[in-house]
């Protein structure tokens, strides 16, 4: 179930990437629910989604990349 909840994260991120603010408040959410090697590949993920979107880019600081 948990790649369940992975890939409901990543759509939901990708949802509102319109803004950042929000794209931030979303992505503290998805740290606080998903397991730690989940979050390895969230933060896999969120590298490779901000290289088309960099006003996302401050959003790394949340996840300590």
């Amino acid at each position: 179930m948990s790649k369940i909840m992975f890939d409901y994260t990543k759509s939901i991120l990708e949802r509102v990437s319109f803004d950042p603010v929000l794209f931030c408040k979303e992505l503290e959410k998805a740290i606080k629910a998903l397991l730690p090697y989940e979050l390895q590949q969230l933060k896999e993920w969120l590298t490779s989604f901000i290289i088309e979107k960099p006003e996302l880019k401050p959003s790394l600081l949340i996840v300590n990349i």
